[in-house]
């Protein structure tokens, strides 16, 4: 470990210098040997850290989502070339490039950290052994030593013994115990970021072998941190609790405000969304103005979720812009009031005819409202009629086909039904 603190020892001035300048502020109020003095200066560096480190967690998000994407292509690629390696890997390199992905992007935000842990890892390893390390001279290594956590010095670790503990004014049981809970808290922390991350914000239509790493890696880390925990000291324990915290945190903001495409986590806040733009007729806020820009975007690619925020949009009269905007639309649903009759300026909706029965048809529809039977000289001419005028009618040329016709048939000489019974 001292040979890797050594390569990093170019920054190992800059933390010690950020550490002593919260040590100075926090020492004014509680006091400049307590252990919330060099704690919360701890901490400090830690937010210092995390802020400076945001453009690379969008970064992060942003690459995380492409290789989702990319997965499905990636596994045709893997299927197809799977006895060419030289190939395959020519492929995924042009996948890359053309997609403009970069695997190695999701790793930035701890390799961009790394640098720190280990500086300050070494500047707390020199409190315990007695060295003056960067700008922390002779005085603030003696204030450092007589700061307590909940009774464990910051230098102190889990595996140190009674005499090493007792040097710096403690008992092996509270810096045992207290390591404890902070191994049992930041492995804790870190198992709930990862399922967090698994169960909300992934794709759940895409089955693809990069779920499966994911899953492996929630169980994996949180043992990590739990075997590497226990030779880490006390201060270090701290930079690294507050760092999972700010992680877990983070990821839990974003999975409210922006989820992964076809996650659970994108179907609640679209849920959300829409009814936000339905109370208020738009969408207010510039970040739902580009998730609404995104969506219009994709046309028939979307997925479920989408495609159900884009109805309930259109079923209440809006319609979601290109822009991201959300505008009235103009075939408004005709809005009715609380005993069903159309509101004003709504338009009725169109009754359809009612069917007619086969005699109705015949007999040439239906009476009109307030129509007597006397209205109706046709039948009663017809019978009123001499019987000897019947007979002459049924021996005119067509009277055959007017019978057809008087039962529903189409007038005229029928055409045949096949050729072949002309």
């Amino acid at each position: 470990m001292d040979t890797i603190a050594s390569l990093f020892s170019f920054i190992t001035t800059p933390v010690s210098w950020v550490i002593v300048q919260f040590h100075t502020v926090y020492g004014k109020i509680f006091g400049p040997d307590t252990g919330w003095a060099w704690g919360l200066s701890i901490v400090s560096l830690v937010i210092l850290i995390r802020i400076c480190l945001i453009p690379l967690f969008v970064k992060q998000i942003k690459s995380t989502r492409a290789m989702q994407t990319l997965q499905p292509e990636m596994k045709k690629i893997q299927e197809r070339y799977k006895n060419d390696k030289q190939r395959q890997s020519e492929e995924m390199m042009k996948l890359y490039k053309e997609t403009g992905t970069n695997p190695l992007s999701s790793c930035l935000p701890i390799l961009a950290q790394s640098p720190f842990f280990f500086a300050l890892y070494h500047v707390l390893n020199g409190i315990a052994t007695g060295d003056t390390i960067g700008v922390i001279n002779e005085s603030l290594l003696a204030s450092a030593r007589k700061a307590h956590i909940f009774g464990a010095p910051l230098a102190a670790k889990f595996k140190d013994g009674s005499a090493t503990v007792q040097a710096l004014g403690a008992t092996v049981t509270d810096v045992r115990v207290v390591t404890a809970i902070m191994i049992i808290m930041m492995s804790a922390s870190q198992f709930y970021t990862q399922r967090q991350l698994m169960t909300k914000n992934v794709d759940t239509t895409v089955k693809t072998p990069f779920m499966q790493q994911q899953k492996m890696l929630m169980y994996v880390f949180p043992v990590m941190f739990a075997v590497f925990g226990i030779n880490f000291p006390v201060g270090v324990l701290v930079y690294w609790l507050t760092t999972n915290v700010w992680t877990m945190g983070q990821q839990m903001y974003v999975i409210h405000n922006n989820p992964t495409p076809g996650s659970k986590a994108q179907a609640a806040y679209l849920e959300r969304l829409t009814k936000h733009v339905m109370n208020h007729g738009k969408a207010r806020k510039r970040s739902e103005r580009t998730i609404i820009k995104a969506i219009v975007a994709k046309g028939r690619d979307r997925n479920e979720f989408e495609r159900k925020f884009i109805n309930g949009l259109n079923k209440a009269g809006l319609a979601a812009q290109a822009d991201g905007t959300v505008i009235q639309s103009e075939s408004q649903a005709a809005v009715q009031t609380e005993d069903g009759s159309p509101a004003s300026g709504a338009t009725p909706k169109r009754q359809q005819p009612k069917r007619q029965s086969k005699s109705q048809r015949q007999s040439g529809g239906p009476k009109a409202a307030g129509e007597t039977e006397a209205s109706e000289p046709t039948s009663l001419s017809k019978s009123d009629e001499p019987e000897a005028a019947k007979p002459a009618a049924k021996n005119q040329p067509g009277s055959a086909n007017r019978s057809k016709a008087q039962s529903g048939q189409r007038k005229g000489p029928q055409r045949p039904k096949s050729p072949s019974k002309k």
